[in-house]
């Protein structure tokens, strides 16, 4: 995804089986990073991933206060669209 800033993050989704969803973001594109941080967030890692803050955004220094991050500061993460489940 494309940042506000004209940087880039990879971000990932996860949906455990009750349905619950977990976002994870990385600015390093680090694929893995964005799976256990969105694993965590859906309930399905019991440790809290660590990162180390690459830009100072918002999402990383949320993430590095042990706050959930504000998705919405980044408008084009309300424009992402997710595949339906049955597409999965």
């Amino acid at each position: 995804m494309r940042l506000a800033s004209g940087q880039e993050a990879l971000v990932a989704r996860v949906v455990a089986k009750d349905g619950n969803q977990g976002y994870g973001f990385s600015f390093r594109l680090d694929a893995a990073e964005a799976r256990h941080m969105a694993e965590w967030h859906a309930g399905l890692r019991a440790e809290r991933p660590r990162i180390e803050p690459l830009l100072a955004h918002p999402w990383e220094t949320a993430w590095v206060a042990g706050a959930s991050p504000d998705w919405n500061v980044e408008r084009g993460f309300a424009m992402l669209r997710w595949l339906p489940e049955e597409a999965r």
